[in-house]
């Protein structure tokens, strides 16, 4: 099978965590903090190779992790960043959230390298938290939390022109014939199971062209290898249908189109508005007297703008004006190729980092716990805790932070004493 959708977890690394210390030398009994900051985790990163045609490398492998940073060190020492992991992927890949499914990244076009999830910042060593009141500090910043993501990339190959049709019309023989593609060919359903892609040179500037599995109907809601196939023509800027005129397998050509277009519409509306031309194959088998299949195909479609070419892919004859037709189509047509907007930011999902704090059970006073911490200082010197207000914003500050959720599970009963920089107050639950 054609490796062209594969589900996997990434994850960056966490952040290092800042180190307590202190100073301890010679003739200095009471040195000052030099807890050293946690190195950055690594990013995880997406890199297009343009030796990849397939994501098979993530067919048989699930999760990919970035390094954690290093934990800083004694006397200021900075911890080691974590690596970052690149992961490699043909150009065209989309990336998408696996539970929204929607778009982070495409990398198609200019986008060569995105970085997908960032590693956690490392966290400041007690160096940082020195203050006039609090000359030793015993806390230190946590290392920002790893991020992990489910996400699952698709590949929709890149080609100015889709041949789509159902199974055994000869759209491999057509590509075979105009292009320096080699599919396997043979006379059977689904013998293309996999996308080829070919160059058509002509005179005046070529193309690049898709052979799409053929479809068949309900392909819109899964069915066969449906969205395995469809995927694959959403940035094509012209599409071929290719039909059997002659009717071989007792399928009627213009009910083909009908049937070809409908699923198109269910599975993307802006598909079945792409430009398009019918390419009535086989030609060269028509036997029957009754009305010229091609003449009854030009009758149902070249009304609504879709002109008809009645070609043999086997034979050669009518080929090339079909080429030039479509060569002249994409000259109308914008350059660009279609590129998918993101929908879906990691960095709007990240995690709240707690800040720094340590609680504690007094080793000299009964009953009585202290809380200390950088931010918890600063934030005491500007709330006023005469006010109910004030008071009610500095429960809640404890609360979000996680202390009183410490507090508890150090044992504080009710009526035991918190103090906090000088202040103290009854626990009450």
């Amino acid at each position: 099978m054609f490796a062209d959708r594969a589900r996997i977890i990434i994850r960056s690394g966490k952040g290092g965590d800042g180190h307590v210390s202190f100073r301890r030398e010679l003739y200095v009994p009471d040195g000052g903090p030099d807890g050293g900051d946690g190195g950055k985790g690594g990013d995880v990163i997406f890199e297009v190779d343009e030796g990849l045609n397939t994501l098979i490398d993530y067919r048989h492998r699930r999760k990919f992790s970035a390094q954690d940073g290093q934990e800083g060190g004694k006397r200021r020492c900075h911890g080691a960043n974590g690596s970052d992991i690149i992961l490699k992927v043909p150009q065209g890949t989309v990336i998408k959230e696996a539970e929204s499914g929607q778009v982070i990244a495409d990398m198609s076009g200019e986008n060569r390298r995105q970085v997908i999830l960032k590693g956690g910042r490392g966290g400041n060593g007690n160096m940082h938290y020195a203050t006039s009141t609090m000359q030793a500090p015993k806390y230190a910043q946590p290392g920002q939390d790893a991020r992990e993501l489910e996400v699952i990339l698709e590949l929709k190959v890149i080609a100015d022109v889709g041949l789509v049709g159902f199974p055994n019309v000869g759209k491999s023989t057509l590509l075979s014939r105009v292009t320096n593609a080699d599919p396997k060919i043979a006379n059977y359903h689904f013998t293309t199971l996999s996308p080829n892609l070919g160059v058509v040179d002509l005179e005046g500037g070529g193309f690049v062209i898709a052979d799409i599995p053929g479809l068949i109907e309900g392909a819109s809601e899964g069915v066969g290898l449906g969205h395995e196939f469809l995927r694959h023509i959403e940035r094509t800027k012209v599409m071929i249908h290719i039909v059997d005129a002659a009717s071989v397998e007792g399928r009627d050509p213009v009910d083909d189109i009908h049937k070809i277009n409908a699923e198109l519409a269910a599975y993307n509306e802006e598909l079945a508005r792409r430009p398009q031309v019918i390419a009535a194959n086989k030609t060269d088998a028509i036997y029957s007297e009754d009305e010229d299949p091609v003449e009854r195909l030009r009758k149902e479609f070249e009304p609504a703008g879709i002109p008809v070419f009645a070609i043999s892919a086997v034979s050669g004859k009518g080929v090339k004006e079909l080429l030039y037709h479509v060569q002249a189509m994409l000259r109308e047509l914008p350059e660009e190729t279609t590129v998918f907007e993101q929908e879906y930011d990691p960095e709007l999902h990240m995690p709240d980092t707690k800040l720094p704090f340590t609680v504690e059970k007094s080793e000299e006073e009964e009953n009585t716990y202290i809380v200390e911490g950088p931010r918890i200082e600063k934030m005491l010197g500007y709330t006023n805790l005469e006010s109910e207000k004030g008071f009610q914003f500095f429960q809640n500050f404890l609360k979000d932070q996680g202390i009183l959720e410490q507090l508890e599970e150090l044992g504080i009963q009710d009526g035991d004493t918190v103090r906090i920089y000088g202040l103290q107050f009854d626990y009450y639950k």
